[in-house]
């Protein structure tokens, strides 16, 4: 066993599957952000029951998905998550006082749909925007890159699984990069707001290192029913300084 591969699979099971992804900075507003500022050798930190600013302009990441959905995407269908979420957490009496986010999730059983629903959709969109964020990698460096390739074979090998993960997923989900129980990278999808991080409700739990979001929301005003198109452009958007900062815990 590698080195490496020993300490990330102590680091998760010491974790016992927590996880506090990087939490980008920044606003949502016309300030496009700074293309030389890189968030290597960040430390990642707890996700928030609250909206994060996007940090980037709507559209920044035009053509490939245009201003139009984003402005939708992020201040409708995520806003709308983030709203239902804290008004149930209101109404649960106390039980989710203190506990973050990730450690919610991790305690849902299939029934609370609520929550499953809310919270799985706040931080699946946050991650989704975090790793999104324009200026970092657009190619899978360093101990990241060489462990997808043990992993998979070659990075091109893992992208061919995880693009077919999101191609291939029935109706609305999302696609993950995650990394499991046993310290492994590994591919895997979920229906709806699922999140690998619900041990108890999903068939792969993990640690999300990264998510595809392939509701029909997230690319129908430009590709109408072309997901795989899609999916092929959202590969191209891919901070992958931010995902070896999520795979690093």
């Amino acid at each position: 066993m590698k080195k490496r591969t020993f300490i990330k699979i102590a680091g998760v099971a010491g974790a016992g599957l927590l996880i506090a992804p990087f939490a980008g900075c920044g606003s949502n507003d016309s300030k496009a952000p700074d293309k030389g500022a890189s968030v290597k050798g960040m430390k990642p930190r707890p996700f928030l029951f609250e909206q994060e600013p996007l940090g980037y302009d709507f559209s920044a990441l035009a053509p490939a998905i245009d201003a139009m959905t984003m402005e939708l995407h992020f201040g409708k269908h995520h806003a709308g998550y983030v709203n239902k979420l804290n008004k149930a957490i209101g109404e649960a009496g106390g039980a989710y006082d203190g506990m973050e986010l990730s450690a919610m999730l991790q305690s849902l059983t299939p029934d609370q749909t609520t929550l499953r629903n809310n919270g799985g959709g706040h931080y699946n969109h946050t991650l989704y925007w975090r790793t999104l964020t324009p200026g970092g990698a657009n190619a899978p460096q360093g101990i990241l890159k060489e462990e997808l390739i043990d992993t998979f074979g070659s990075v091109e090998a893992f992208q061919e699984q995880f693009m077919k993960a999101g191609a291939t997923r029935f109706g609305s989900g999302w696609a993950w990069l995650i990394r499991n129980a046993s310290g492994t990278l590994e591919v895997t999808s979920t229906p709806n707001q699922d999140n690998p991080l619900m041990s108890g409700i999903v068939d792969r739990p993990g640690i999300p290192l990264l998510g595809m979001d392939v509701w029909e929301h997230a690319y129908y005003l430009n590709y109408q029913n072309r997901r795989k198109d899609y999916i092929a452009a959202f590969m191209e958007l891919v901070n992958w300084d931010v995902v070896e900062v999520n795979s690093s815990v």
